[in-house]
């Protein structure tokens, strides 16, 4: 067994793939022929996906048929597509698109397991090209072994390797002319500017990839000792941790959710945590066309923007009345309770001889108001500006409410005029689901 094959077996079976349906990117080029070669010999029941990007006429036809044919000789499973042209003739459309038909393809075979021949050159071309471009020293990453369902075993093994495999084993791997093509950045990185560097380094490939290692096992420490975003209290985080630590726990925070972030992005929402600190009621931010941060005085959070449909039903009476998830019950007390609830929790013992009924349960609505317990009136806006409801949970509320006044906040308070001052007319609950 060589070197390259003891390689994958040993990343396989470490991430415990053998068993799994697993997809092989082939573009039929020598590093996709060699991984696909090695799983196959390997015993693993592997599908060959070649996506034909139609760049090339004939020669992307013959390419394909290439693959057909060796997947044919070989027994392996072989799905492909061919690339519309509509799709930009650009690295960056290519590579979206690659990925979008890697995962129709796991979705077709019902497969979690799609192996990407990327190797160390590519690696180092990557770290190379982010440094060229501008990076942070998570881009000095380079390319990760896994991401999502897509794993990366070769990235240990250095093309020349590679194509000696393919030589010892007299495979026939297509040659891609796109590949010569410098006005790809890639292509120039390759042809042009690594051979320069290696004139200072003859190793310099290794000693990228080496930075790239340093780097990835600097980030794993770097991420394991980073404060939490979501849920943590803002007041606390700018005063024990510096802005540089929180920068980062920003980045961390977009990354986890899949957000498109750079620079800017990350200094804009540092911000906007400095400025809502402090605030009562909070604020919102947009990270996406539908999620927002959403930060007070006492926490951190995201939201999903959504639109809550008005609630309001009438209350002539005793009763449970069902409202979405929830039901409300209102009824009659004969005795004095033993212990009166908090006005946290979602039961009120109140009197209602200063009310008549049909009375209201509701969503809040402009112009309401309510007499707290030993206050005066007050907007109910103004009531939960001080109980510290965060704007996005105050639609969320029901109350039960006689005309435009409040008389219990369910899960907050209840009226001063309706305080039981010797024996509770009626018993308030609502329950969640």
């Amino acid at each position: 067994m060589g070197k390259i094959t003891e390689i994958i077996e040993l990343f396989l079976k470490t991430r415990n793939l053998f068993d799994k349906n697993i997809i092989v990117a082939f573009s039929g080029g020598y590093d996709s022929m060699c991984l696909l070669d090695i799983v196959k010999k390997l015993g693993c029941n592997v599908i060959a996906a070649h996506l034909n990007h139609n760049w090339r006429g004939v020669e992307s036809l013959n390419d394909e048929n290439l693959c057909r044919q060796f997947c044919e000789k070989n027994d392996i499973e072989f799905y492909t597509e061919i690339l519309g042209d509509e799709i930009a003739k650009t690295e960056t459309a290519a590579r979206e698109a690659r990925y979008e038909f890697l995962k129709r393809a796991a979705i077709k075979y019902n497969s979690n397991c799609v192996l990407t021949a990327h190797n160390a050159d590519d690696n180092a071309e990557t770290v190379l090209y982010r440094i060229i471009k501008g990076t942070g020293t998570f881009g000095l990453s380079g390319i990760q072994k896994q991401r999502d369902i897509f794993y990366r075993p070769m990235l240990g093994i250095y093309r020349k390797d590679i194509e000696q495999y393919c030589n010892e084993n007299n495979l026939s791997p297509c040659y891609d002319s796109s590949n010569d093509n410098e006005k790809y950045k890639r292509n120039l990185i390759r042809h042009k500017i690594l051979p320069l560097l290696e004139t200072i380094n003859k190793d310099v490939k290794s000693a990228i990839n080496s930075l790239s290692q340093i780097a990835t096992e600097d980030n794993q420490i770097i991420e394991e000792m980073l404060p939490q975003i979501k849920g943590a209290n803002p007041r606390l985080l700018l005063f024990m941790h510096s802005e540089g630590v929180i920068k980062r726990a920003i980045h961390k925070f977009l990354k986890k959710l899949d957000i498109e972030y750079d620079r800017e992005k990350i200094e804009n929402i540092l911000e906007f945590i400095k400025q809502n600190a402090e605030s009562k009621s909070g604020k919102t931010l947009s990270l996406t066309t539908d999620l927002w941060l959403y930060v007070n005085s006492q926490m951190m959070c995201t939201i999903r923007s959504q639109r809550n449909p008005i609630i309001e039903i009438c209350i002539p009476e005793c009763g449970e009345y069902k409202i979405d998830d929830r039901t409300f019950i209102i009824e009659k007390c004969t005795e004095i309770p033993e212990k009166f609830p908090d006005d946290s929790e979602y039961t009120a013992y109140v009197n209602l001889d200063k009310f008549k009924f049909p009375l209201v349960f509701r969503s809040r609505c402009d112009g309401d108001i309510i007499r707290p317990l030993g206050s005066g009136t007050q907007k109910l806006k103004k009531y939960l500006n001080s109980k510290k409801v965060p704007k996005h949970e105050k639609s969320e509320l029901l109350f039960l409410c006689n005309e435009n006044e409040v008389i219990w906040a369910a899960g907050l308070g209840i009226s001063e005029r309706a305080k039981v001052k010797i024996r509770p007319t009626h018993k308030l609950k609502l329950i969640k689901k």
